[in-house]
C-alpha cells in the first residue's frame, strides 16, 4: 500500500551525508524518498552512481554535495567533483563557499569561486552553502548578494556539521536579500514538523534533513547525519 505524501515531502532533500554511510544507508535512504515522496536525496558524490542506481525512473532527484563540509577546497577540485558526480546522476548540486575568504572580505575570489563550479554544473541547479553560524550578519548578507547576482538557483543556510544549523532568523534574512524567486534552503537541525513548518513559513524553499521519515510521519527515525 502507497504511503500517502506529506505536505512537507516535496520540500525535503532527504540526506545521508555522515562519513561512515553505508551502501545500506543510502540504498534505504532511496526507498523512504521513493515511498514518501521526497524532493531529492543528498549523499556525497562517492555515494551518487549507487543512488542513482536506486533511483532510476523514479521522482526523486539525486543531489550531491561538493566540497563538502569545509568548502575550503581549490576551486577547480570543487568544479571537477561537481562535473563528476552530474556525470554519475546527480540533478542538483550542493556546494560550500569559501567560508574563509568570505570572512577576510575577499568578495571577488568567493564569487569566482561559485561561479566555476556554476559553470561546470550547466543546466543543473546549483546550491550554495553558506554556514551561516560562522558568519556575522554582513557577511550572510553579503555570501546571499554573490549568489543573487550569479543567479545560483538556491542560497542554503548549512552544513550541518559545523557548530550550528539553520535558524528562523537567518531564513528570513536570507529570502530578504534574494528576493521571492530564487530558492532559499533551510539545513542543519530540522528534524520535526514543527520546525518544517517554521522555515517554510520563515521563507524555505527546500529542507535538508536526516529526518525526514519523523517529519512527515511524525514518529521516532534514526537520524542519518544532521
Amino acid at each position: 500500500m502507497t504511503t500517502p505524501h506529506s505536505p512537507y515531502a516535496a520540500y525535503i532533500d532527504h540526506t545521508v551525508l555522515a562519513a561512515d554511510a553505508s551502501q545500506a544507508s543510502v540504498r534505504r535512504l532511496c526507498e523512504e524518498a521513493i515511498e514518501l515522496g521526497f524532493k531529492s536525496v543528498c549523499v556525497n558524490s562517492a555515494n551518487v552512481p549507487l543512488a542513482a542506481e536506486c533511483l532510476r525512473g523514479q521522482a526523486p532527484l539525486v543531489c550531491s554535495v561538493v566540497g563538502f563540509p569545509l568548502g575550503a577546497g581549490l576551486s577547480a577540485a570543487k568544479a571537477f567533483e561537481a562535473r563528476a558526480a552530474i556525470a554519475a546522476g546527480a540533478g542538483e548540486i550542493d556546494m560550500v563557499l569559501n567560508i574563509g575568504w568570505l570572512k577576510d572580505g575577499l568578495l571577488d575570489q568567493v564569487r569566482a569561486d561559485i561561479a566555476e563550479v556554476l559553470q561546470a554544473c550547466g543546466d543543473v541547479p546549483l546550491k550554495v552553502i553558506l554556514e551561516t553560524c560562522l558568519l556575522d550578519e554582513t557577511q550572510k548578507v553579503q555570501a546571499c548578494e554573490i549568489c543573487r547576482d550569479l543567479s545560483v538557483a538556491f542560497v542554503k543556510t548549512s552544513t550541518g556539521f559545523s557548530s550550528g544549523g539553520a535558524t528562523v532568523e537567518d531564513v528570513q534574512l536570507m529570502r530578504r536579500v534574494v528576493g521571492p524567486s530564487m530558492g532559499v534552503k533551510a539545513s542543519g537541525g530540522v528534524r520535526s514538523a514543527e520546525t518544517a513548518q517554521a522555515m517554510i513559513e520563515a521563507g524555505a524553499t527546500r529542507l535538508g534533513s536526516s529526518s525526514g521519515v519523523t517529519i512527515v510521519k511524525a514518529e521516532t527515525a534514526v537520524a542519518d547525519g544532521y
